[in-house]
């Protein structure tokens, strides 16, 4: 063995000695530090005064969501009862019309002549039947005197009802023909404002085209089309809440009529509400709202507290300063004051205080402190009798 070897050996060992022996020093030192130091307060979430929620019996509404269009319930299309060219229409978008007023005029050139044609058929068929009215009594009267037979006598009663049929069916002629003239007067048939005008003047236009159409605002309807299932809980008079497109303000409606035969292929039922008239009602703007069906007092909470991301629902009960994960069983739907809320039909009792959605996931036995007092069930959730709730649905 090398010398340098002697000596830087057992240098090595005493070295890695001593590292052992720091080592356990420190560790034995942190251990008693850890033993005499205070004991760290438990870990937990910190609620603010809205994060819990108090579970309470409410005035629970059962409503049923609703879709439709709207729909004046008086309207008209006028139509061109001839083929005639157009003379003149005076009436456009929005103008206020009243029933009987003239509207308009169609070309009556041909008319004219058409009806000048009948009655001249009328006057040739009139003399006709003169003619044949005076043999027959010239007739008679031979037959009387011997002079002629009875023969020929009923071959002049024939003649004069041939010649009486043809002035009838020429006066009817004439009478069509002079209706075809006054047809081509375009008049309101009720009052009302123009919706649409589909015309212009100088155009030819073919029988039985749409050229201005009228609709009354005084009465307008929502069409609405509902499940055979949901038309079953639903009864006439029935009062509904509608939010329409562009006005701010909800509107009130009663269901008026229901229809007692299904859509074919979609086996939809159409219910018709009666709105409450408002100037800025249009035909054809969309309205979305509820009919409330019934309501029962029961033991609820906002659907936002019920959690669904485990096999059953739950919510979060506070009890003894923890948050337990506590599984309960949901009733009958309903909005109140704007907030869906839920039936807690077991799980839950009076009072029981539940963390709110904003508190986000919580384990199951976080600790939990107060800062403050659980917020209670806001006073637009007390619903008296005869409200509607707006924005839920019927439970399935």
């Amino acid at each position: 063995m090398k010398r340098w070897q002697r000596w830087t050996i057992p240098v090595v060992v005493v070295a890695v000695l001593g590292g052992f022996v720091a080592r356990a020093l420190i560790a034995k030192k942190n251990e008693q530090a850890a033993q005499t130091a205070p004991a760290k307060p438990a870990g937990g979430l910190d609620l603010a005064p809205g994060d819990l929620v108090v579970a309470r019996s409410v005035d629970l509404p059962r409503t049923l969501e609703i879709s439709g269009g709207l729909k004046a319930v008086n309207s008209a299309v006028i139509r061109a009862r001839v083929a005639a060219e157009v003379k003149s229409l005076t009436v456009r978008e929005g103008d206020k019309v009243q029933a009987g007023q003239v509207l308009g005029q169609l070309d009556t050139t041909e008319l004219e002549l058409k009806l000048k044609q009948a009655e001249q058929t009328a006057s040739s068929t009139k003399s006709q039947l003169d003619i044949a009215t005076r043999a027959l009594e010239n007739n008679r009267a031979l037959v009387a005197q011997g002079f002629i037979s009875a023969t020929g006598l009923e071959t002049s009663i024939s003649n004069e009802a041939g010649a009486r049929a043809s002035y009838d069916a020429a006066l009817s002629a004439v009478a069509l023909a002079r209706k075809s003239r006054n047809d081509a007067t375009l008049v309101a048939p009720i009052s009302g404002l123009v919706a649409q005008r589909m015309a212009q003047a100088g155009e030819r236009v073919a029988i039985d085209t749409k050229l201005v159409e009228i609709v009354d605002l005084a009465q307008i309807e929502v069409e609405a089309a509902l499940a055979p299932d949901d038309v079953a809980a639903l009864t006439i008079g029935r009062s509904a809440t509608l939010q329409v497109d562009g006005i701010a303000a909800p509107v009130t409606a009663r269901v008026a009529r229901i229809n007692p035969s299904a859509q074919a292929g979609t086996r939809a039922i159409m219910v018709y509400l009666a709105v409450e008239p408002q100037p800025a009602l249009r035909q054809g703007l969309f309205a979305r709202g509820t009919i409330e069906l019934d309501r029962k007092r029961a033991l609820a909470l906002p659907l936002s507290t019920v959690r669904t991301d485990q096999a059953r629902p739950y919510v979060m009960l506070v009890k003894d300063g923890r948050a337990a994960a506590t599984p309960v069983l949901l009733g009958a739907r309903g909005t109140i004051g704007g907030e869906p809320w839920v039936e807690i039909t077991s799980g839950l009792g009076e009072g029981a205080q539940v963390l709110g959605a904003s508190t986000g996931v919580v384990r199951d036995g976080t600790p939990v402190r107060l800062s403050a007092q659980p917020a209670a069930v806001p006073a637009s959730a007390i619903v008296p009798a005869g409200a509607v709730a707006v924005g839920a649905s019927a439970p399935r």
